[in-house]
């Protein structure tokens, strides 16, 4: 197990135990984080799991598909740092990984 921690828009922290090989969705609504909806159940056909990755892991998280970039675009308030949380895969190495949510999910 890994932790993650969601940071929620109001500044609210909740640090959950992710199972490896779980996407970033699956841990967030699997422990009620609120602000991920998750609705296509992270087949990458919405926008509702957006999260602002913490630019310190950046690197570690990889790159957006062109189908996680299309789907982007419905998002509100997309920043280079925008992800689909059912993209994320959790790894070992991103054992302290820290998102954070936007305001509302689209």
């Amino acid at each position: 197990m890994v932790k993650i921690t969601y940071i929620a828009h109001d500044g609210g922290v909740q640090t959950v135990d992710a199972r490896l090989g779980a996407s970033l969705m699956e841990v967030a609504v699997k422990n009620n984080i609120q602000g991920i909806a998750g609705d296509c159940g992270g087949a990458c056909a919405c926008a509702t799991c957006h999260v602002y990755v913490d630019r310190a892991w950046m690197q570690r998280i990889g790159d957006r598909s062109s189908v996680e970039e299309a789907m982007l675009e419905f998002a509100e308030g997309v920043e280079a740092n925008s992800r689909l949380a059912c993209q994320i895969t959790v790894g070992a190495a991103l054992d302290g990984l820290v998102v954070h949510l936007p305001p509302s999910q689209h």
